[in-house]
């Protein structure tokens, strides 16, 4: 099963703010002016970390467990869906073209279901994780 929250570490920085990294994305570095507003830009930098790489192909790393001291910063919940569906291809061996073929779709809609930008129905994606026989899960907890 996998995780989509991304284990980030925060420490104070030199001039009195915190400063963010991601291990796991080791583009993905912001800061925030407290510890409240790091938190906040690590949601936004995950998320701009991760849909670049999405746009790009590139590998979309597991996120590895989280250390003490460390802070979970979930995927967005427009963004999890079609980073699983991404991962699920590229281990499939499944390109864009194949998996329009099994869904019976044109490849623009597949496209589309990857693009980071364009709104999907939930639907569409569950069915295509489907055939790649994988299934999604929502975990909701209380908010740290």
């Amino acid at each position: 099963m996998e995780q989509f929250a991304y284990p980030a570490q925060i420490t104070p920085d030199e001039g009195g703010g915190f400063m963010v990294r991601f291990r796991d994305l080791p583009e993905a570095i912001t800061s925030g002016q407290d510890r409240a507003d790091a938190i906040e830009q690590a949601a936004d930098c995950l998320q701009e970390a991760l849909a670049g790489r999405l746009v790009r192909r590139g590998p979309i790393p597991e996120a590895s467990k989280g250390r003490r001291g460390d802070r979970m910063i979930p995927v967005a919940m427009y963004l999890a869906p079609k980073l699983a569906l991404f991962a699920a291809m590229q281990r499939a061996g499944v390109n864009n073209s194949e998996l329009s073929r099994r869904l019976k779709v044109t490849e623009t809609v597949v496209r589309r279901m990857l693009d980071p930008k364009h709104e999907n129905k939930a639907g569409r994606i569950e069915a295509a994780l489907r055939l790649l026989g994988k299934e999604a899960v929502v975990h909701i907890s209380d908010a740290a």
